[in-house]
């Protein structure tokens, strides 16, 4: 596809996603954005302390930490309407600050300790100006989102001091990944002290903090014509915003429209707040209940539903296609991905493919299929988990691109716009 075949709703589309990733550097920037970006679009937001009263046609959001569920109730609701969901999560493999992080190295360098966080590629963080991000949060209960702007840096050791580097770069953990942020010893020599200051806090009145760090590159469009992008979090930014895209526009006849990204999918989801957790249950339920479900109602009302669990997939990498399915190609700019897995590593069967291909042919959106190389196992979603803790009929689906759990990340300017007017399709049934 050229660039003057980019039709321009895809470039607003990967414009708009691009504000979203630069506003959303922790999951708990990302929740906040969404749910921001959703009140402006008329959701109204629930306190999950209080008692919930909903109206057919209404729109809720609901944030839990660095997770977000949004909703549009059709016109016409009962207690065994079913669902249809699109889902997604906020985080991506990254390092998170331990206890007592700020240390100091040889030479005086200030330097800090984390930990890492998922499955980032390791040598991709290397040489960037990195920022920190997250939440603190103080003795008296109050919550804080802080940023700090570029403030930290890995140092990729000299060639000359390791003549054989570029003959394979191994890392350790907890040796080769502290960072340095600064020289010597000043007032602000405790990176507590500055993620107070953002805070407007005092560095005493801090009670705990999850803060991560993330790249401050910008996003960028490249390419001969234009019709590439690269970016931090497109795992899995990019299928949150593709559902936050489609849920702010849904307008659901025979169903409830929702959205559900969560946090802590790149540590396996099991979290109060993850795919594995009591969240998507607990709401689920509550909005069956408002219109006097019972059990059996839920069971009805599930067993109609469907989830698509969105994530991004391996493109076919010109450098190394023998790590992928030798008939099984996907292609950047080609359209969204179908993940198929014989293990159920994907949650995709035979009734949830043919969903998802009618969801893309309402559309107008083309499609491809996902298999791992037989030698090359996969790795999961949030979709088998969701499946197995709600029974709801889940098919895996997202976006092809390069360099994925790398610091940035490349996608083609099309395709995430194509994953949104699917998830779309979905969500107006």
């Amino acid at each position: 596809m050229t660039s003057q075949e980019i039709p321009a709703a895809a470039r607003a589309h990967i414009d708009d996603l691009a504000a979203f990733v630069e506003a959303s550097p922790s999951s708990y920037h990302a929740a906040a954005e969404a749910a921001r970006r959703l009140r402006e679009a008329g959701f109204a937001e629930l306190d999950e302390r209080e008692a919930w009263s909903l109206e057919p046609g209404g729109r809720y959001v609901v944030v839990r930490d660095g997770s977000v569920i949004a909703f549009a109730l059709p016109q016409s609701v009962s207690a065994t309407t079913p669902f249809a969901i699109v889902g997604a999560h906020t985080d991506s493999p990254s390092f998170k600050l331990k206890p007592k992080p700020t240390t100091t190295g040889a030479g005086g360098w200030r330097q800090l300790g984390w930990e890492v966080y998922g499955g980032p590629l390791l040598n991709s963080w290397l040489d960037r100006e990195l920022e920190l991000a997250g939440r603190v949060v103080t003795t008296a209960g109050e919550t804080h989102l802080v940023r700090t702007g570029p403030i930290a840096r890995i140092p990729q050791l000299a060639i000359h001091l390791d003549r054989s580097s570029n003959e394979g770069l191994t890392l350790d953990r907890q040796r080769h990944t502290a960072p340095v942020w600064g020289l010597g010893e000043t007032e602000s020599a405790d990176i507590l002290a500055v993620l107070a200051e953002r805070a407007g806090v005092a560095p005493d009145e801090i009670g705990g903090f999850d803060v991560v760090a993330c790249d401050t590159q910008p996003p960028r469009v490249f390419g001969g014509r234009d019709e590439l992008f690269a970016s931090g979090r497109l795992d899995n930014l990019l299928s949150t915003h593709a559902g936050l895209s489609a849920i702010a526009g849904a307008r659901p006849v025979d169903a409830v429209a929702m959205f559900a990204a969560f946090d802590h999918e790149e540590i396996g989801s099991a979290t109060r707040s993850g795919a594995a957790g009591p969240f998507h249950e607990e709401i689920l339920t509550r909005v069956l209940g408002a219109f006097g479900a019972t059990s059996e109602d839920r069971a009805r009302s599930f067993a109609a539903s469907l989830h698509v669990s969105s994530d991004v997939g391996h493109a076919v990498h010109p450098n190394y296609v023998e790590r992928h399915d030798p008939a099984n190609h996907p292609v950047a700019g080609g359209g969204p991905i179908l993940k198929i897995n014989a293990n159920q590593r994907y949650a995709t069967d035979a009734p949830g493919a043919a969903a998802w291909a009618a969801a893309c042919a309402a559309a107008g959106v083309p499609t491809q299929e996902f298999v791992s190389n037989n030698t090359v196992p996969c790795g999961s979603t949030i979709g088998p988990i969701s499946a197995t803790r709600l029974g709801i009929r889940t098919v895996d689906v997202g976006v092809p691109i390069l360099s994925m759990h790398s610091a940035r990340e490349l996608t083609a300017v099309v395709d995430p716009w194509f994953l949104s007017r699917a998830m779309s399709a979905v969500l107006d049934r």
